[in-house]
């Protein structure tokens, strides 16, 4: 039997992660869901996120645009299916190709396992209007392979910002076959059964593919280390993203104002803290906290932005709120 299969993609802070919890939240009790997570960081957060609601998480963190659906994508894809899911949502990385991710799902290689429907395409309308993100070749082909498109936060829009979004919509060939704005990522899951449209672009996978994607990447704690950094950067992006071990306390409210400080252009975080584990988003500036019922979890926090940050000055700051000076 097929797996039907959808694509959630969208740029970074659209939102695509509280989506997917959304969705999770929503599934029929019946059915067993998996979930494919592919990160520009190197520390995996969303799976993070993801692991209460009860599905089967796989995550492919490190993946760069150019090999977002390299080798370490069809391995991961194989291994959810062996599960036999009812259901298989991929998640690009918010700084990804999704067309490569589009091409390797409707390969030969997936013909028989995979019913892929609509890509669901999420975009932030105020960047509608924003020549960073309009002129970015990643947040253009990720809403022009998206056969559904949501636009998001729009209790944070003003009234501009849905004309631009009405506009774009109406003046997209070949037209979607339905949008709607929503916030909170909260959309109808009967949109996930759409039949994608059969002019999505389905280019070959590229076969240029970063080093670090020749095989899935391992990122865990040796037994004498406390926490360990991580690094990557591609297409003026860069990120950095630490792991505690799961007996790291960080202090809530120093966190907190620490997160809130941040000017970065996207911080996600799950970390044990004095109030206990708590999921940390922060885009526009805006600090989300989610309670969490992980335990004996190890803490990550992942920052990324446009600019190179001073890194060192940041995990000496973690250090001190976890009081590991």
């Amino acid at each position: 039997m097929r797996i039907p299969t959808n694509i959630i993609t969208g740029f970074l802070g659209t939102g695509k992660t509280t989506a997917i919890l959304s969705l999770l939240q929503e599934k029929p009790d019946n059915e067993r869901w998996a979930v494919l997570v592919n990160e520009f960081g190197e520390i995996g957060i969303d799976g993070a996120m993801m692991t209460d609601q009860g599905a089967l998480i796989k995550e492919v963190p490190g993946g760069c645009m150019c090999c977002a659906a390299g080798v370490p994508m069809s391995v991961a894809v194989t291994a959810l299916l062996r599960t036999n899911p009812d259901r298989l949502i991929v998640e690009p990385t918010g700084l990804g190709h999704a067309h490569k991710v589009l091409a390797t799902l409707t390969s030969a290689q997936f013909s028989d396992y995979i019913d892929l429907r609509a890509t669901i395409g999420l975009v932030d309308p105020r960047n509608l209007s924003n020549s960073k993100y309009t002129e970015n070749q990643n947040f253009i082909d990720q809403l022009a392979i998206s056969d559904i498109i949501i636009g998001n936060k729009v209790d944070q829009c003003h009234v501009s910002d849905i004309d631009a979004f009405n506009d774009w919509v109406t003046d997209q060939t070949p037209p979607k076959i339905y949008s709607q704005l929503v916030k909170q990522g909260k959309f109808p899951i009967e949109l996930l059964d759409s039949q994608r449209r059969d002019n999505s672009p389905s280019s070959e996978v590229a076969q240029h593919h970063h080093e670090h994607a020749e095989q899935e990447p391992q990122f865990a704690l040796a037994p004498d280390q406390t926490y360990v950094r991580k690094e990557n950067k591609g297409q003026g992006y860069f990120s950095c993203g630490w792991l505690f071990g799961a007996e790291v306390i960080f202090d809530f409210d120093l966190l907190f104002s620490m997160l809130s400080d941040i000017t970065a252009e996207r911080v996600k975080g799950v970390l044990n803290t004095s109030n206990g584990c708590y999921a940390f988003n922060v885009s526009n500036g805006v600090v989300s906290v989610n309670e969490m019922s992980l335990e004996g979890f190890e803490s990550r926090l992942e920052v990324i932005d446009s600019q190179l940050l001073p890194w060192d000055q940041l995990e000496a700051v973690l250090k001190q709120i976890a009081n590991l000076d």
